[in-house]
């Protein structure tokens, strides 16, 4: 499908895991995307895939957690392509732990990146996208945010923040042409997986705990996550306002 022809987007950790699924996916229905990672040699890897398949790219290297940065990652995209239309807010990190076992390093490390990330890339990007005649926003939640998820106290506070701050914004923004929605995948596989389990004594086993825990029986992946991000890119997606689209395997269900 092409529903995203002309169409200008910006993907926060676009490097690996499902900021690159998201990229891919954008650009092959037809936006032209901006790739936007700390890691920008990874960045960079993406948009050569993208470009072998004719898409257009731009990569940036970018620390979401710093304002500076981020609006200079949409002026960028504003002064190559003319304008914005569509943020995927994707940019995260995770620790495991209870709120008693996780040290505040690796609370401000979580919260800065996934909570500030999102805040300033919809600082910037809305009012680029709301003078481009409107768009989309899509900020990247997680189940954690809405059901319990054993040791993971503060990455949960900081989805559940993401969410709250996704439906704020959808309200605050609808009547400007914005549309802000956000998703909350199950337990996605990505490399993000190999770091959290890592600090566990039996990191296969942990592994394999994360992937019962899905009631489909496996863990969802990144491209799975990335079609319900171009749904919401998409026009396709026009009273979609201010919603949590699950993609968990039926975590939620339970």
């Amino acid at each position: 499908m092409e529903r995203l022809v002309g169409k200008r987007a910006i993907v926060t950790g676009a490097g690996s895991g499902i900021g690159r699924a998201i990229a891919i996916r954008l650009s092959q229905e037809g936006a032209r995307v901006a790739l936007a990672d700390l890691d920008e040699e990874a960045a960079g890897g993406v948009a050569s895939e993208i470009a072998q398949a004719g898409g257009e790219t731009l990569v940036k290297k970018t620390d979401v957690t710093r304002a500076g940065e981020m609006e200079a990652l949409v002026g960028a995209v504003l002064d190559e392509w003319g304008g914005l239309d569509v943020m995927v807010n994707n940019a995260g990190v995770g620790v495991a732990g209870t709120a008693p076992t996780t040290g505040e390093e690796g609370y401000d490390f979580v919260m800065d990146v996934a909570v500030r990330g999102t805040f300033l890339g919809m600082k910037y990007a809305i009012p680029a996208i709301r003078d481009a005649g409107g768009g989309s926003v899509v900020n990247m939640s997680s189940v954690a945010a809405l059901v319990g998820i054993p040791d993971r106290a503060v990455y949960s506070a900081a989805k559940g923040a993401v969410l709250a701050i996704t439906r704020a914004a959808a309200i605050d923004h609808v009547e400007e042409g914005v549309r802000v929605n956000c998703i909350a995948p199950g337990t996605v596989d990505t490399p993000w997986i190999g770091r959290i389990t890592s600090g566990y004594d039996d990191p296969e086993e942990a592994r394999a705990n994360m992937q019962a825990r899905q009631p489909h029986g496996r863990f969802v992946s990144p491209e799975e996550i990335a079609a319900m991000a171009a749904y919401l890119a998409s026009d396709e997606s026009a009273s979609v306002i201010g919603a949590c689209m699950v993609v968990d395997g039926g975590v939620t269900a339970r």
